[in-house]
């Protein structure tokens, strides 16, 4: 892979990994109300979460987080593959903003509540431009190389 597209793909990759990796680090130690929290807040999006006790899964939900962060800081992991996993963690917590009530209203705009959790949509974005910058950039149509 050239220099190029390394040097190209650092910033987003050193930004998200970073925040995703603190986040994660943050939440192995959460209290149980913010576990309650945390865990109330992805059940009523993904229902099979309610069979999971709330610190075991603030603790599981870490763990993931570092796994992904990590997965960006490293340059051993192929840049598609770091902007699926983004795409994936960004996508899961864009679908619990946009269907926890109160978090918005019925364009989507973020309420006062709900504008911490809306500006995790720019994690798909930064994983789309991963991935699409592999993808174009391993192409045989679009490759310089």
């Amino acid at each position: 892979m050239a220099l190029a597209a390394k040097l190209r793909r650092a910033p987003v990759r050193l930004a998200t990994g970073a925040y995703i990796v603190n986040s994660g680090v943050n939440k192995l130690s959460a209290d149980g109300g913010t576990a309650v929290f945390l865990h109330n807040a992805a059940a009523n999006t993904f229902p099979v979460l309610k069979r999971l006790e709330p610190k075991l899964f603030t603790k599981v939900l870490a763990v993931g987080e570092i796994a992904v962060g990590a997965a960006l800081l490293l340059p051993v992991v192929p840049a598609g593959l770091a902007g699926l996993a983004l795409i994936g963690f960004g996508g899961a917590l864009t679908a619990v903003y946009v269907r926890t009530p109160g978090w918005h209203d019925r364009h989507l705009r973020p309420t006062a509540e709900g504008t911490a959790p809306a500006k995790d949509v720019w994690l798909v974005g930064a994983g789309v431009g991963l991935l699409l910058d592999a993808a174009l950039a391993e192409s045989p149509i679009t490759a310089t190389e």
